[in-house]
């Protein structure tokens, strides 16, 4: 063979194998870029998991609970003051001196019934002039009338001048006018001396007798109460309903009142009226009850309770003490809306149960409230709600 043909074969060779190399660097760059992608992959998953992780971890979980709505198993005992029907004190409405009395304290009198008498010495002898001096304006007036009718007939005769008979006519009316100002004197005087004897203004008990035979007594002094009294039958007894039990309360309805600190006995109070306004103190209503005490087994002043039974009693609503936030003068809860963000809300509080405290306003029972809230949450953080929830305030 020629060298010539020996070149010849070398290039044929030569150019077969050069589309081969190309195939296998082709193949070979392939398997190396699969195989940069499938190890990429994996790592790529794993840097956005740790980029999620920690996404979630910079939202903080919460755990939430739902106000719960109770009613109160045992209903509410409130103070109550119990006080007389009626009471009065009273005094005297002439000077003089104390010429007797005739009841002491814990006596029950009726209405008018003399309780004392005043001696009114210096009254007594106006009342003597009063009714003297009346006499004689009473004759004054008499002579008078008869010499003006005299008279009126001689002016007819035309004895007398127009101007005596008037003269005349006016001494009349003079006498006349004198009568009935001595006359209500008189009246005035004695009412005065009637008062000297005192009465009761209506029948009750006498609680206070602050006067004895012989002392000084004087008109109108309201530092010298003569007697003190009160009508026990019935009672009046009041007391303060809190503001959100105020619209269950009507006249008609009846209260178990319990008489002193330890007593057994239970009277029954209708309610006869109530304020019908929330005072802004206490935010509570008064009650008023009327109590049969014809038995006089109630003393007015003593210390008793009402018994507000639980169907009287609305719904409450309670929330467990560690979901109040206490920032300022509010006090408030912090709510997570369904997209996760937190608003807070300021609340008002009643009650307090211990662990638990009743709220009047500010969440419903569908809210979910945080549990331990931070004291850096505020207004439009976003939390995550920790699966599963907290239980309600049942624990």
């Amino acid at each position: 063979m020629s060298n010539n043909d020996t070149t010849t074969n070398q290039n044929a060779g030569a150019n077969r194998s050069a589309p081969s190399r190309r195939r296998f660097y082709i193949i070979a760059g392939a398997v190396l870029a699969i195989a940069l992608i499938v190890g990429a992959i994996p790592r790529y998953r794993q840097r956005q998991l740790s980029a999620s992780d920690t996404k979630e971890l910079a939202v903080p979980i919460v755990s939430v609970v739902s106000p719960r709505v109770t009613i109160p198993g045992s209903g509410l005992d409130l103070p109550a003051e119990v006080k007389s029907w009626q009471e009065a004190s009273i005094y005297s409405r002439v000077n003089g001196y104390l010429k007797s009395w005739s009841v002491d304290i814990g006596a029950h009198v009726e209405q008018d019934q003399l309780l004392a008498e005043i001696d009114v010495p210096d009254l007594q002898q106006q009342l003597d002039q009063a009714q003297s001096q009346l006499a004689v304006a009473q004759r004054s007036l008499q002579l008078a009338k008869d010499t003006n009718t005299r008279d009126q007939e001689l002016l007819k005769q035309g004895v007398i001048s127009p101007e005596e008979a008037e003269t005349q006519a006016t001494q009349e009316s003079t006498s006349q006018a004198n009568v009935d100002a001595f006359a209500a004197n008189l009246r005035f005087l004695q009412q005065e001396v009637a008062f000297q004897k005192v009465t009761a203004p209506f029948p009750g008990t006498i609680t206070a007798r602050n006067v004895n035979v012989g002392d000084l007594i004087t008109a109108n002094n309201t530092s010298m109460e003569m007697f003190h009294l009160q009508q026990t039958h019935p009672l009046r007894v009041y007391f303060r309903i809190p503001q959100e039990e105020a619209s269950n309360i009507a006249a008609g309805q009846t209260f178990d009142l319990q008489v002193g600190a330890e007593s057994a006995n239970t009277y029954q109070g209708k309610v006869a009226s109530t304020s019908d306004a929330v005072s802004p103190d206490s935010r509570t209503m008064l009650v008023e009850l009327h109590v049969d005490n014809s038995k006089n087994q109630i003393l007015p002043g003593s210390y008793a309770t009402v018994r507000v039974s639980v169907n009287v009693l609305g719904k409450l609503l309670t929330l467990p003490d560690n979901t109040l936030i206490f920032r300022g003068k509010n006090i408030q809860v912090a709510v997570v809306d369904e997209k996760g963000a937190v608003q807070l809300r300021d609340v008002r509080i009643g009650r307090d149960f211990g662990v638990q405290s009743e709220v009047l306003g500010g969440v419903s029972e569908s809210d979910k409230v945080i549990v331990n809230p931070s004291d850096s949450l505020v207004t439009g953080a976003i939390v995550r709600v920790a699966s599963p929830p907290a239980s309600s305030a049942r624990k």
